[in-house]
């Protein structure tokens, strides 16, 4: 088990160094932010002192040595747009991101694995094909257009729910959550459904597909002919082998929820980091967007860390294997 961790620690760091290459190669030559942080009055001196103060006259080796060391310090440097440190800025602006997540994966799980059961044994009947003709809206729908139309419906017709912003906040500690006040509840609704149906319908079709090929096993038709019922057959047999795949892809999402929730908040104006990255690219705030993606980088190592890591405890095949290679190594 101790070699299993060790190996895939060494497999995410190197992940994670060519993270840090691929965010400095391609944030440092997509523009000059010298030109958006002085006025037209500013002196060629001016301009040549200002990039000596960033390090941005250094070569561009140095630069990456001195990006990897502040970023495994946390430090990220100051944001060329605010004048503040980045990783303040991420601070702030984190919790309201997890949050959405959060509550978006678990909206997703909580409709998308009963409905994926339901259609997978009622698979004829016409409620099980409305749900899945249903399901393709949150596939074939580009994200913005799912938003706007929330916001349409129920802020601008019925006026029921804010249509942008986080709402009340309580601070406890450095972490600020909208969770524990009324209008922080109603302005997540929107924004967690619109970020949760494409991985809703994920869910459910994956659960649904998984679900029907187990279903077709020889253990299954053994269990029936010992004359268990369908409940123990469906629930205890069928679906706990179902969620090894399931556990993949939810792990996984989750990484893809917090990368793709850019777009979420940019139409509600979630105040959260992928608002704060879309805001930096406009301004070319190249130690934001560095730090953004590293940040996203790191937490899809890590997801995939724990879902290999929970993999291989639920999973005796995989144990068993890496016994059996071991002792073909000695």
């Amino acid at each position: 088990m101790l070699g299993y961790i060790v190996g895939r620690l060494a497999q995410a760091a190197v992940v994670m160094l060519a993270v840090a290459l691929v965010a400095f190669l391609l944030f440092n030559y997509i523009g000059d932010p010298i030109n958006n942080m002085v006025g037209q009055e500013a002196t060629t001196t001016d301009r040549q002192e200002l990039r000596e103060q960033l390090g941005l006259n250094d070569p561009a080796i140095v630069q990456f040595g001195r990006f990897l060391v502040n970023a495994a310090e946390g430090n990220f440097g100051l944001s060329y747009r605010l004048k503040r440190p980045v990783a303040a800025l991420i601070q702030e602006r984190l919790p309201a991101t997890l949050e959405l997540v959060f509550l978006s994966a678990l909206l997703a799980l909580a409709v998308g694995l009963p409905l994926g059961v339901y259609t997978a044994l009622r698979r004829d009947s016409w409620i099980s094909q409305l749900i899945l003709t249903s399901s393709l809206i949150g596939v074939s729908l580009p994200t913005f257009v799912i938003g706007i139309g929330l916001i349409y419906l129920l802020s601008v017709q019925f006026d029921l729910l804010p249509s942008f912003g986080r709402g009340g906040v309580v601070s406890l500690g450095w972490w600020s959550t909208g969770l524990l006040t009324k209008s922080g509840w109603a302005a997540i609704i929107m924004p967690a459904i619109t970020l949760s149906l494409y991985q809703l319908t994920l869910v459910l079709r994956l659960v649904r597909t998984e679900m029907m090929e187990v279903l077709r096993t020889d253990y299954i038709k053994f269990a029936r002919a010992r004359g268990l019922t369908d409940r123990i057959v469906h629930f205890r047999h069928a679906l706990k082998n179902t969620m090894m795949p399931v556990i993949t892809i939810v792990g996984l999402q989750i990484g893809s929820l917090i990368a793709f929730s850019i777009v979420t908040e940019t139409v509600f104006q979630w105040p959260g980091m992928g608002l704060l990255f879309i805001q930096a690219v406009g301004f070319a705030d190249i130690p934001v967007m560095a730090a953004y993606l590293v940040m996203v980088g790191a937490m899809f190592v890590v997801l995939n860390l724990a879902v290999d890591l929970i993999y291989f405890l639920i999973d005796p095949r995989l144990r068993i294997d890496r016994a059996r290679a071991a002792g073909r190594a000695t």
